[in-house]
């Protein structure tokens, strides 16, 4: 690696265009400008810079990528054959013009997106040449969807015909040519990133970058300087300029998931943009004017954080101009259905099996579940059945564990021996064999999908009014406790239910009590008819 050439290539990006105006104009300034992605490689194929509209692209801060070989930047189908580089390279005179191909990238965030790259060679004064160009239009804006002849009703990556999703079907084209600020409220799991990039796609800033910002998975100490960027010097470790990610959403859309994980100090600066459009990176005593339309996302009840003083009012208000509410998959009726046959058809092609579907049997178990984990975990229930199933229908030893103790269908693999799955060696039948984690050894039952359904059942009440009092430390019940089957279930649902009176009805703080996670507790709920 020639680095003598790295940073005489580094160097121009300051003082370059000179002759054309009164003053000189910094290159860097100049290209972040464009809103092109567009990246300077060096001759030996290594990053020198990237534009902010580049950065957004990739999903990768400029800093992390300077040097880098371009293969592991922009993760190209080419790289590995094909590389319009290596036409340019071919070229017998250094002024050969630059050479376009179609291929797919795949971002940091591990997205594939469909690209024009545009390559060409840089040459210095001499004529030689010291390094390429690479520009990349996104093309999903004119790739529509794959074609669903089975099921029109969607949008963009979204699928459904319950009426509820429907609905919001309906609203989204007219709510995407506004940039009116968006909420998308729902259980985690329901498809609020998908709706958030839905929209974005159907606007007039489609052009524009998507970026997206998880609040919650970000110290508070880095998530200033990761949304609203920093000057040089403004604290210990920055070392040169960061834009961050509103400057980088520049004439698109910033999508901010959970929103309500946002700490406070924040929360007033998000609301100080929201009035007036203008960031104010730390370090810097200028404001910076960002046309960016905000999007939002949670699980969570703002409203019961406003009450509680953990979300601003005022925020929520400049938030919730619309609001989708996604409903939970439990509640979409057929929708069931049409996502097992949709990600059946999937995971078969991926993975390059040939399946005709589901036996009846099997069908049955999938659509009686509740799905606590929406969409996400029947998308994980499907690829798993596809994983392990060899014939040509998915049946019910394909099907996970925890769906067949939970439905009480008879487990046919059980009679051969232990069985590959989730939850595998954990609650499994017969001699030798160990309780789960925080469970009663001994007893013929499997975990739940969080691995925690039996961290607080083994436990019985002696004689305790309130959850977290009379159980052993083990979380095996006390000497004398009932272990038949339909004793065991009353004390169960007694449990629940002191556990409950003993929270004050909050679900959460119950689980948390119980050592459940909340699905589990809302499925025992369900199961005992305390949902109601």
């Amino acid at each position: 690696m020639a680095e003598g050439t790295t940073r005489d290539m580094a160097a121009t990006l300051e003082p370059l265009l000179q002759g054309l105006f009164e003053q000189p104009v910094a290159a860097r300034t100049l290209l972040d400008r464009i809103p092109l992605p567009l990246a300077l490689v060096s001759a030996e194929r290594r990053v020198v810079f990237l534009n902010q509209a580049a950065c957004a692209l990739t999903a990768m801060p400029r800093e992390r990528t300077q040097n880098l070989p371009c293969r592991y930047v922009f993760r190209c189908s080419l790289c590995t054959g094909g590389c319009p580089l290596d036409v340019v390279d071919k070229s017998p005179t250094a002024a050969v013009a630059p050479v376009a191909r179609e291929a797919d990238i795949v971002n940091a965030d591990r997205a594939r997106i469909p690209v024009r790259v545009t390559c060409g060679a840089l040459t210095a004064p001499d004529g030689r040449r010291v390094g390429y160009f690479e520009t990349l239009e996104d093309l999903r804006l004119f790739r529509p969807a794959e074609a669903r002849p089975e099921w029109p009703q969607g949008f963009g990556d979204m699928l459904g015909h319950s009426p509820e999703m429907e609905r919001v079907f309906r609203l989204l084209p007219g709510i995407a040519q506004t940039d009116s600020s968006v909420l998308v409220t729902g259980e985690t799991g329901t498809g609020k990133d998908l709706l958030a990039e839905a929209l974005h796609n159907a606007s007039n800033r489609a052009k524009g970058p998507f970026v997206k910002v998880n609040c919650g998975a970000l110290p508070e100490s880095l998530l200033e300087s990761e949304l609203f960027g920093h000057q040089k010097g403004a604290f210990t470790g920055a070392s040169e300029n960061k834009p961050g990610r509103f400057r980088l959403a520049h004439n698109g859309t910033l999508f901010l998931t959970e929103v309500g994980d946002l700490p406070l100090p924040l929360q007033v600066k998000l609301l100080t943009f929201l009035d007036d459009k203008i960031i104010h990176p730390l370090g810097s005593t200028r404001g910076v004017h960002v046309d960016v339309r905000i999007m939002a996302a949670t699980h969570r009840d703002l409203r019961r954080m406003v009450r509680e003083g953990r979300f601003r009012e005022d925020l929520l208000y400049r938030l919730n101009v619309v609001r989708f509410h996604l409903p939970p998959l439990r509640e979409r009726g057929d929708d069931i259905a049409l996502f097992l046959a949709h990600y059946l058809k999937v995971y078969a092609g991926m993975f390059g099996k040939r399946l005709a579907g589901f036996t009846p049997a099997a069908e049955r178990v999938l659509l009686q579940h509740a799905y606590p984990g929406n969409v996400r975990e029947l998308r994980n229930i499907v690829e798993y059945c596809v994983n392990v199933c060899q014939d040509t229908h998915v049946d019910l030893p394909h099907l996970p564990r925890y769906l067949l103790e939970e439905s009480g269908e008879q487990d046919a693999s059980d009679e051969g021996g232990a069985r590959v799955g989730p939850g595998a060696g954990q609650g499994m039948r017969g001699e030798g064999a160990q309780a789960p984690r925080g469970g009663v050894p001994g007893r013929a039952d499997g975990p739940d999908p969080a691995g925690t359904e039996w961290a607080a059942t083994g436990m019985a009440v002696a004689g305790s009014g309130a959850a977290g009092k009379g159980y052993s430390d083990q979380g095996v019940p006390p000497v004398g406790a009932p272990r038949g089957d339909a004793t065991w279930a009353e004390a169960e649902r007694r449990l629940i239910m002191e556990a409950l009176v003993h929270a004050r009805g909050r679900r959460a703080a119950a689980a948390t009590a119980l050592g459940w996670a909340r699905t589990t507790l809302w499925r025992k709920m369900r199961q005992y008819g305390l949902d109601q």
